[in-house]
């Protein structure tokens, strides 16, 4: 079911679980059962699956204002109304609505694994405008880690890049290899320096470049061997 682009492998079981997929017309509601996928016809809400024959990875700049899925009940953007492919593809991870930048989106269920998997421990950084200009020990305590949510973060990187003591306000660069729920802006809230605006510029090697906001772009060999390698 990942390979066919239909969700994550974590999400395909909660799928099956739900008793949303059929084999040979048999309603499937429990996880391990091994098929022929040349032979067994396998439905997901009784629409026919097959794989992907083409695989495709695809790095978008995610504007603020869109929500990183596919399909949405409410009818906000999502994005799939900024990458316009024929093949059913969908997200390594997420960018909350008002963060920008990096994301990849494909339907290789392998690939997406080996990035959103959080041993592989792949950095993620991020542009953020703080309000306020945290001091050294600030800096420190955020490094070293941070209680949140009832979880301690991993360590981090966090530099600062510019300040402006007019404005009160600070441009860092923080670097986590984590992913939970609006993470970063809940760290820089605990440090009392709340995010004013927030942009993803890499995952481990890929970079995002210059990028215009908004466009999209196939990888290239190289980033397609590190993100499945």
């Amino acid at each position: 079911m990942a390979c066919c682009g239909i969700a994550s492998r974590r999400k395909c079981e909660n799928i099956i679980l739900q008793g949303r997929v059929k084999v040979n017309g048999v309603t499937v509601n429990k996880l391990g059962l091994k098929i022929d996928d040349d032979r067994d016809k396998v439905s997901v809400d009784n629409i026919v699956i097959k794989k992907e024959e083409k695989k495709v990875y695809i790095l978008l700049n995610k504007p603020v204002g869109y929500i990183s899925t596919v399909k949405d009940d409410r009818g906000r953007n999502t994005l799939l109304d900024l990458v316009k492919v024929k093949e059913r593809i969908y997200p390594i991870g997420r960018l909350d609505y008002n963060t920008s930048g990096l994301i990849i989106l494909t339907n290789d269920g392998y690939a997406y694994n080996n990035i959103a998997h959080p041993r592989r421990e792949k950095n993620k950084i991020y542009i953020a405008l703080l309000k306020g200009i945290p001091s050294r020990e600030t800096v420190e305590r955020f490094k070293n880690g941070l209680s949140i949510d009832g979880y301690v973060t991993a360590a981090a990187n966090f530099k600062i890049l510019h300040m402006d003591k007019n404005k009160n306000t600070s441009e860092v660069e923080i670097s986590i290899h984590e992913g939970r729920n609006r993470q970063i802006r809940k760290m820089c809230d605990k440090i009392g320096c709340p995010v004013l605006s927030l942009t993803r510029t890499a995952i481990g090697n890929i970079q995002l470049g210059d990028l215009k906001e908004g466009n999209w772009r196939y990888l290239n060999k190289e980033e397609i061997d590190y993100i499945r390698n």
